[in-house]
């Protein structure tokens, strides 16, 4: 099989904010919640950032890799990557 037709695209950031509203919430409702500024998940829609694509995820009740495959998924292996233990607690 092509391998291309295999490859799934990341979400359209339109399509990630659609879908936080179908689940009753906001992109900055999340952001506020998880005791941030408003605007500051947005940053997630554009550039890899761990912790904010795992509280995305969370509130429209995915696995973040569905969200964005090209950020979770090794390219040459196509293997699930583990970034979680990217994410930097506060102390």
């Amino acid at each position: 099989m092509n391998k291309s037709k295999l490859q799934k695209h990341d979400w359209h950031p339109a399509d990630i904010i659609a879908a936080l509203h179908k689940k009753g919430t906001s992109l900055a409702a999340v952001s506020r919640q998880a005791g941030l500024s408003s605007s500051t998940l947005a940053n997630a829609l554009n550039r890899p950032w761990p912790k904010g694509e795992w509280l995305i995820a969370d509130a429209i009740a995915v696995h973040p890799a569905e969200i964005w495959p090209s950020r979770y998924y090794d390219p040459k292996t196509n293997r699930l990557i583990d970034r979680k233990k990217l994410i930097r607690i506060r102390t």
